[in-house]
């Protein structure tokens, strides 16, 4: 019996020495092997973490690129927006300002604005009667607020489309000067155009697409042009136009002739000149540039009237406050 209990005993020392071995051995090398790479920030430590949103907020300060700063904070997962919420409380030098900018960027996209930090710990037990008291003023409070907020919105969206998408009419009296500065070409020594056109596009018109018909004076058609919408930038309404596109169509050639005018912001962007290459020769947009199209018998000289940018919270000179485009079309030489 007391040599079984001596084999027992030697057998659990053995198990007990291999274990200790082994982690004394395993924990070291294991500790020294193991690397985390192409991590993201949500699982770095606390002060990381608040420093990572910090430089994330000062860079849409300078950048003002909307799909990048919703990128950064879903980076951070569900750390952002108790992150977000003591940032707010403490900015340490970042303006305020862009701060709020950031959060309606976020809010926008994802539907719902950063959490509100919650108190870590409970409140003391009231009594029931007092419970009942404070919970009915809870109900009151919450219902105005909400009436306050629902009428508040109403009208604020009400002013917002006053101010920023204009109606038909508004747009329709915007674009009546510019026919009064159509250019004289007969008084430059060049010959009358077929047809000459003033075209408009207000921020707001997210329809905007006006074409033209090319008729001799007998009335024969030799074809069409105009110009629309070609490319938008960020989010949110009204649409925000970095690049329009002009055509000619000349019933006489088996193709359109199309050039994209870009904004300068679009014009430096590989993404967007990417997805543009297609439509046409690129643009940049200039105040009085001309652009010439031709086509088997026909010539379209558009000239840039009018041009001014947008200054929301995008990047500069990215979209069109309103554009002024005057189209004339001549035959050409011979033909």
């Amino acid at each position: 019996m007391s040599s079984a209990l001596d084999v027992v005993k030697k057998q659990i020392i053995l198990v007990l020495l291999a274990l200790g071995v082994g982690v004394a051995i395993g924990v070291p090398v294991g500790w020294a092997t193991v690397k985390v790479v192409n991590t993201t920030p949500a699982v770095m430590r606390e002060d990381l973490q608040e420093d990572y949103l910090r430089m994330a907020i000062d860079s849409f300060r300078v950048n003002r690129d909307p799909n990048l700063a919703v990128r950064r904070w879903d980076a951070l997962g569900s750390a952002a927006a108790p992150m977000f919420v003591r940032i707010q409380k403490e900015p340490a030098g970042i303006d305020p300002v862009v701060i709020v900018a950031f959060g309606e960027v976020i809010q926008a996209v994802k539907g719902t604005g950063p959490a509100v930090e919650t108190p870590e710990a409970a409140a003391p037990k009231m009594p029931r009667a007092t419970t009942l008291l404070v919970g009915a003023v809870a109900v009151l409070v919450l219902v105005g607020t909400t009436t306050v907020l629902f009428f508040g919105r109403r009208l604020a969206r009400r002013h917002s489309t006053v101010q920023i998408t204009p109606t038909m009419e508004e747009m329709q009296s915007q674009r009546e000067p510019a026919k009064s500065r159509q250019t004289n070409f007969e008084s430059l020594g060049v010959a009358p155009p077929i047809t000459q056109n003033m075209t408009t596009y207000v921020l707001g018109d997210d329809l905007y697409d006006e074409s033209f018909s090319i008729d001799t004076a007998s009335g024969d058609f030799l074809g069409e042009y105009g110009v629309g919408v070609s490319e938008t930038i960020g989010i949110g309404e009204p649409k925000k136009v970095t690049a329009l596109e002009i055509w000619l169509f000349d019933k006489n050639d088996i193709k359109t002739a199309t050039k994209v005018l870009m904004s300068a912001h679009a014009f430096g962007d590989n993404g967007i000149r990417g997805r543009l290459e297609a439509k046409g020769e690129l643009i940049q947009i200039e105040p009085q540039k001309q652009i010439m199209l031709e086509t088997e018998t026909l010539q379209l000289l558009a000239t840039v009237v009018d041009l001014q940018y947008g200054d929301g919270a995008m990047p500069e000179s990215s979209y069109f406050e309103r554009v002024t485009l005057e189209l004339a079309i001549w035959r050409k030489a011979g033909r």
